[in-house]
């Protein structure tokens, strides 16, 4: 029997701190530029500040990019632009900086994580710091069998843990969370439509390299033909992610719950990591508190999802490519919001405002200018007398 307890998650997110928010919201009404006029900036500053227990909200200093990486055994189905097994492909070239969260990454100057958790090839094949938390090569065809066994979800669940320890341990400030996989926008558009209540077409999309018609239908299939394996499962979600998810996705879904133990923000790239984050919020109903939607890619499993957790996405640039591309987009915002918030001066206090002048023994501009009427008005009566 597994010694992992989903519920202690419930016991131990607490919400991000509302006092301090409404000591933030106070904070902005005394500041110099009217509350409102800044928009959303106004909410995300509130929103950081109460994550961070702190007025004024401190800088995002240390924010990291982290890539949960895997291969879906449901790709062989053709539901993919990408051949199967190919993500390791996409993992390197990541590493090598060709891809846009590399070059995005580069620019910001935010360090690049990836986590292994189920690609297709050879461990040697890559970097060991990739592969440590590896569980297995590849996950099962969903449609079929079982991404993973019950022990190599516990595994994977548990590998998202600890990295989110790791991240915690090491003064990271905000992660940018994402993922490099094929086949895994199949896996998600199946906990989407699980969680939801939803047919397969709802959740369906065109994935990060957009297919065609043909493609999307083997992909409504695919989706369709799993989701009548994940009903049964629904009261128990670890075992929703052993047989319709991957390694990669439970390693998000207890990577994004323990971000919220830490109190460790997460910015939510696509819709995988927004299927894990509903996975997350029917575990521990308070941990989407510590998230935010980076984007709006398009993806209708996405729209499903943050709908549901309520998260309303801070951009809509139809971005697609995945691998936290659109959630580095939204990093400069997120961080003007905190420099806002900060370092906009406040209105001065009545006791600071400048002191009415003095009366001194010489007369004023206005008392000159009465001054010299009424004597003028007095040697014009004289002259007339």
């Amino acid at each position: 029997m597994s010694s992992l307890n989903l519920d202690d998650f419930t016991d131990l997110i607490e919400r991000p701190d509302g006092g301090i928010r409404r000591d933030a919201e106070a904070r902005r009404e005394r500041q110099v530029v009217p509350p409102g006029s800044l928009g959303r900036l106004d909410e995300l500053g509130e929103w950081l500040a109460a994550a961070q227990s702190a007025v004024p909200v401190r800088p995002v200093e240390q924010p990291r990019v982290v890539l949960f990486a895997g291969d879906h055994g449901v790709a062989e189905l053709g539901v993919s632009a990408r051949p199967a097994g190919t993500a390791a492909e996409l993992v390197r070239e990541v590493l090598e900086g060709g891809r846009p969260v590399s070059v995005l990454a580069r620019r910001l100057g935010v360090p690049v994580r990836i986590v292994d958790m189920a690609l297709d090839c050879d461990p040697e094949a890559l970097p060991a710091d990739v592969v440590r938390h590896r569980v297995r090569r590849g996950s099962g065809r969903i449609d079929i069998e079982d991404a993973l066994t019950a022990e190599e979800a516990e595994a994977a669940f548990r590998a998202g843990v600890a990295v989110a320890d790791e991240e915690a341990d090491s003064g990271t400030d905000l992660i940018v969370l994402g993922d490099v996989s094929v086949g895994g926008t199949t896996a998600a558009g199946v906990l989407v439509g699980a969680l939801c209540g939803v047919d397969a077409s709802v959740v369906t999309g065109r994935g990060g390299l957009a297919i065609d018609d043909l493609a999307w239908m083997r992909k409504c299939a695919a989706i369709r033909d799993a989701l009548r394996r994940a009903r049964p499962v629904l009261g128990d979600q670890l075992q929703l992610l052993a047989a319709v998810g991957g390694a990669d996705l439970a390693a998000m879904t207890g990577f994004l719950l323990q971000c919220a133990v830490r109190k460790l923000p997460v910015v939510l790239d696509g819709v995988v990591t927004a299927a894990c984050a509903l996975v997350g919020q029917r575990i521990a109903f308070r941990a989407p508190d510590w998230w935010l939607a980076a984007h709006d890619s398009g993806e209708p499993g996405q729209a499903k999802a943050l709908d549901r957790m309520a998260l309303e996405p801070l951009l809509t640039h139809g971005v697609t490519v995945g691998e936290a591309t659109g959630g580095l987009l939204a990093l400069p915002l997120i961080q003007s919001a905190a420099a806002l918030a900060a370092e906009l001066p406040e209105h001065p206090k009545p006791s600071e405002t400048p002191a009415a002048p003095q009366e001194t023994g010489n007369p004023t501009a206005a008392e000159g200018a009465s001054a010299a009427e009424g004597g003028s008005g007095a040697e014009e009566t004289g002259l007339k007398g």
